[in-house]
């Protein structure tokens, strides 16, 4: 803004604020809160009141944290964000999680029930192709199960894969970042499966159908070893097949 500009009154909610004509940074907060919704208004809490929290207790911190005004890891910084925002939450609202997101492809979150862990998360894609058909089913059985899906010679999806690990704050949050679970995935899943058929050319779904869900479950299971290796715990994976098709292992 320049000097002696008023804020403007109407705010869209998706962009900045203050509003910048310059070259800026785009991160996301997200804040989830359980309780006791009002019995006439049917609210649990006004989106004002949220916004109010985040822009007054979290975004300071990040702008702070962005500065280098003190050295800090991002799984201890959305662990502060979230202890700053906790106490100043409305009376009948208790904080569940919160969420940052310092680009399109990498999250930060902390949850209540995991205080001392921060779950960083990265998406990546591969692209692969396969057929969906079980052996045990009849011809029949298979083109009414899955349809196009189980055309004989395949087809092809870029699969969208997102890889969550459960990163110590304090002390041990230095020793595993981003850059090791770049690593760690492409070497894993990336290399494994990218331009492949999964049926043809990848030994874990040479017997097993490559649903997304088994992608998943097969993804989790290649990357818990390796992850603990590391020093970290895996949470969880999400496949994409499609924007609208997708599937998370284990369940959360």
């Amino acid at each position: 803004m320049k000097e002696n500009e008023a804020m403007p009154t109407r705010r869209n909610g998706f962009a900045g604020i203050p509003p910048s004509d310059g070259f800026t940074a785009h991160h996301e907060v997200t804040i989830e809160c359980v309780g006791q919704p009002n019995r006439g208004t049917g609210y649990l809490v006004g989106i004002q009141e949220l916004d109010a929290v985040v822009r007054t207790h979290v975004i300071p911190l990040l702008q702070a944290f962005c500065a280098g005004s003190e050295p800090i890891t991002p799984a201890d910084a959305v662990r502060r964000m979230a202890e700053a925002a906790a106490p100043a939450m409305p009376a009948q609202a208790t904080l569940r999680s919160l969420t940052w997101s310092p680009g399109p492809f990498v999250t930060y979150s902390w949850r209540t029930e995991m205080p001392t862990f921060a779950i960083v998360s990265e998406s990546f894609e591969f692209s692969a192709a396969h057929r969906l058909h079980c052996p045990e089913l009849s011809d029949e059985e298979n083109r009414r199960t899955f349809g196009k899906c189980n055309h004989p010679s395949g087809h092809g999806h870029n699969y969208r894969i997102a890889v969550a690990a459960r990163v110590p704050t304090g002390a041990g949050s230095g020793a595993f970042g981003i850059g090791s679970m770049e690593a760690i995935v492409m070497r894993t899943v990336i290399d494994r499966f990218d331009h492949k058929h999964l049926n043809l050319d990848c030994a874990e779904f040479a017997t097993l159908n490559p649903s997304v869900e088994n992608i998943a479950m097969v993804c989790h299971g290649l990357l818990a070893p390796e992850l603990a290796a590391a020093g970290v715990e895996i949470d969880h994976v999400t496949v994409w097949e499609t924007e609208k098709t997708s599937a998370t292992y284990p369940v959360r």
